[in-house]
């Protein structure tokens, strides 16, 4: 996604200009205690006291969406780990995807973190600071089976419609490609649209189309034909200069992935652990 300004950005239409919705996040981390001190372990300085507030944009399975009253998903998980270590609750407020790419939230102190399944770029290491990226990213190519095509360019010379989410990498893939592709405002639109055959193509992240195809009747239905390797890598977000969350952030990651424990969420909520892809070094 190092082209385009949000991943899943929506049209400023579309967006609400309030604040989001507080949801508690599935964490077995403690609390401060009661002391109300806004400084966690390690001297890290959190927007409320006795919590580590997440900026998110629901929902994006597998990293994030609403799950039997609960918050749950890769990053959620991930983020727990930071809160752990931090001897606090994560909180999660759902918010516009507008405002990770300026980091507003985070400017404002309503966030501590973001994390909403966001690829690394440079436009948007202006406004915040990345943690070490977690997670490498391609783009599927998800098709209807009844199409009759076996890959990304068999779509384009077929005329077959392809449709991708609005303000993606996806979407900006598959312009630069030459289509023309029907616009859809969320992941759970992109495949409503494959399913009443708005469209009989769709391109979006691969964890994504995992997750749908999960789903014996979406497997029944699509199947995979391209995978595109776009060189994109996720990574949580703080506020310029926050180097004490940061690191608080980071240590975390490399302590889940030395000790087993990223692997098994990503078995969990990803799918086959592949370590070369699963496992991205520092860039």
């Amino acid at each position: 996604m190092n082209t385009v300004p949000g991943r899943r950005a929506r049209s400023l239409a579309a967006i609400t200009a309030t604040a989001g919705l507080v949801l508690v996040a599935a964490c077995t981390s403690t609390d401060d205690g009661g002391s109300g001190s806004k400084t966690a372990a390690g001297g890290v300085e959190l927007a409320k006291a006795g919590q580590l507030t997440t900026c998110t944009h629901l929902p994006y399975p597998p990293f994030q969406s609403e799950i039997d009253g609960k918050v749950q998903g890769f990053d959620v998980a991930l983020v727990d780990l930071v809160a752990k270590d931090l001897g606090v609750k994560q909180q999660i407020l759902d918010t516009p995807f507008e405002n990770f790419k300026t980091g507003a939230f985070l400017n404002s102190g309503q966030c501590d973190l973001a994390a909403a399944g966001m690829t690394i770029t440079e436009e948007r290491k202006k406004n915040v600071d990345f943690s070490d990226p977690y997670f490498d990213a391609t783009q599927a190519v998800l098709v209807d089976k009844d199409a009759g095509v076996t890959s990304l360019a068999d779509v384009k010379s077929k005329k077959v419609k392809l449709g991708a989410q609005a303000q993606t990498t996806g979407e900006d893939y598959a312009k630069k490609q030459g289509f023309d592709p029907v616009s859809f405002e969320s992941s759970d639109a992109v495949l409503n649209g494959l399913r009443a055959g708005q469209v009989k193509a769709v391109i979006i992240d691969y964890p994504v189309v995992q997750g749908w195809l999960k789903d014996k009747a979406n497997a029944d239905a699509f199947e995979v034909v391209d995978n595109l390797n776009t060189g994109e890598q996720y990574g949580f977000t703080v506020k310029k200069g926050n180097a004490k969350l940061l690191a608080a952030i980071n240590k975390a990651l490399g302590d889940a992935k030395s000790d087993g424990t990223y692997k098994a969420l990503y078995e969990k909520w990803i799918g086959p652990y592949d370590e070369p892809a699963a496992s991205p070094s520092a860039s």
